[in-house]
């Protein structure tokens, strides 16, 4: 079976592809924007247990996006089979001294059109 705890990581690497697929990677967020995302809070539901070697597809859903705060919808599957999901609020911080920021107009922009689109990492 897989360990409970690994579910988180591969939330957050597809969280992570899915912000570098649209050309924000962190380190460009950092050096261009002086931002991060950290996650504030995280609600998991453990519907079944994967095991090892099976396949799985991590969605990665913008449900709301704010000015300095992100809330995505994650589900992990197995073929048709969801195994898990989860409601995970992020926070818009400086790189520098992490206090919270606001986005910028063009990123904020961007990712509000991108709201209730699903996509498979």
């Amino acid at each position: 079976m897989v360990y409970h705890a690994r579910y988180v990581a591969f939330m957050e690497r597809a969280r992570t592809e899915w912000m570098r697929a649209l050309g924000y990677g962190q380190e460009r967020l950092r050096q261009e924007h002086d931002l991060v995302f950290v996650v504030r809070s995280m609600e998991l539901d453990f519907l079944k247990p994967a095991r090892l070697d099976d396949v799985l597809d991590v969605s990665v859903a913008l449900r709301r996006c704010r000015r300095a705060s992100l809330e995505f919808f994650q589900a992990i599957r197995r073929g048709e089979e969801t195994l898990t999901t989860a409601r995970v609020r992020i926070a818009a911080v400086g790189a520098a001294n992490f206090r919270p920021r606001g986005m910028d107009d063009a990123l904020l922009d961007e990712l509000k059109t991108l709201e209730n689109q699903e996509s498979e990492d």
